[in-house]
């Protein structure tokens, strides 16, 4: 996932130019835990291996593949931007395959309803009785593909689905199973037809990734891997499996127990709330997203076997988790200013914490 280092081209050192070693990385630890305990050693050899079985089918986009996961065994959502034709559909489905989990495709059309999404009752003509049909928005892995083409209120069927993980139907809640994970698509270049997202669901999103062509050399990958027609339900035949939905839930609720210095909590904190009162900003993240930052850099830690987070995992998740959680003002936008360009001096104003 892009960080504003990468971004702005920052070294990995503090404000005063000091290296940060692993011996000083290792001071963040707090705790005497183990940085590999079975249980990370296990976390960390299934991220490898997922990220390996994923490369079989698909190539680059490296931010799109950790930021999924992360969001995945953080029990958050994914909104991705990007133009048509870079392979999210192969990507969502290998893996689902990969996973274990069902997967799910909404297209996002102006006259969908949100009963097209959620379900609706019909009526069974053996029994005489309505009963509940569920829609595809029971599935485990969902790719929401061109949300913005419909309207508010087709948008608004997924807010208790996201946040809940249920879906209330005639005063009767049904339950989705778990993991669910909804990865959200726009396109940025095209905005006739479009609606724009609400303030209240677009916060929900725990990521926004930006994705961008492949370079040269992936190009070339993708020719030669995909050149030839094939029926791409074949293509995933030969992914191998694994994990596993229960695997996943279970090592979701490991996370909690990776250790956040209090120094990186108020790193956090003041990250955030730098925000609401940075120049060209008119609008500032909620505490949500310090709450992302919090489990997204644990995940992220326990991806790389560490039972403690250093400062680059919230480096990594600054501009994902801020970017769509900010409103530039109106002198900003009619300079054309991007809002990573402001969020990268921001992120860069706050002193890294050492102990």
């Amino acid at each position: 996932m892009e960080s504003p280092e990468n971004t702005a081209s920052v070294p990995e050192e503090d404000r005063n130019g000091e290296q940060i070693t692993e011996s000083a990385m290792s001071a963040f630890a707090g705790e005497p835990n183990a940085a590999f305990d079975p249980y990370l050693v296990r976390f960390s050899d299934i991220y490898r291996r997922i990220v390996s079985e994923i490369g079989k089918v698909f190539v680059g986009q490296h931010d799109l593949i950790t930021g999924t996961l992360v969001a995945l065994f953080s029990s958050g959502h994914v909104l991705i931007e990007s133009v048509p034709g870079l392979g999210k559909t192969l990507f969502v489905r290998a893996l689902g395959k990969i996973l274990g989990c069902r997967f799910g495709r909404i297209q996002f059309t102006p006259d969908l309803m949100p009963t097209d999404i959620t379900g609706a009752p019909v009526f069974d003509m053996r029994t005489g009785e309505f009963r509940f049909r569920p829609g595809p928005v029971f599935t485990q892995i969902l790719l929401a593909d061109e949300i913005n083409r419909s309207p508010a209120k087709t948008h608004a069927a997924l807010l208790e689905t996201m946040q809940e993980y249920s879906v209330s139907v005639d005063n009767e809640t049904h339950l989705l199973d778990r993991p669910f994970c909804v990865l959200a698509t726009q396109n940025p270049i095209e905005s006739e037809g479009t609606y724009n997202l609400p303030e209240a669901q677009i916060d929900r999103f725990m990521f926004k990734l930006l994705l961008d062509y492949p370079t040269e050399g992936e190009e070339a990958e993708i020719l030669q891997m995909h050149g030839k027609s094939m029926d791409p339900a074949r293509k995933l035949e030969n992914l191998l499996t694994i994990t596993s939905p229960e695997e996943i839930l279970e090592l979701s609720n490991l996370i909690n127990n990776v250790y956040v210095a209090p120094k990186l909590v108020d790193y956090i904190n003041r990250i955030v709330r730098l925000t609401r009162r940075f120049p060209r900003l008119s609008l500032g993240a909620s505490p949500r997203a310090g709450l992302a930052f919090m489990q997204g850099a644990r995940t992220l830690a326990a991806f790389h076997g560490r039972s403690f987070v250093i400062p680059d995992e919230i480096l990594q998740l600054a501009l994902p988790i801020l970017r769509h959680r900010v409103i530039l003002s109106p002198e900003a936008e009619i300079e054309g200013e991007k809002a990573d360009a402001i969020l990268t001096r921001l992120v860069r104003s706050v002193e890294i914490p050492r102990l």
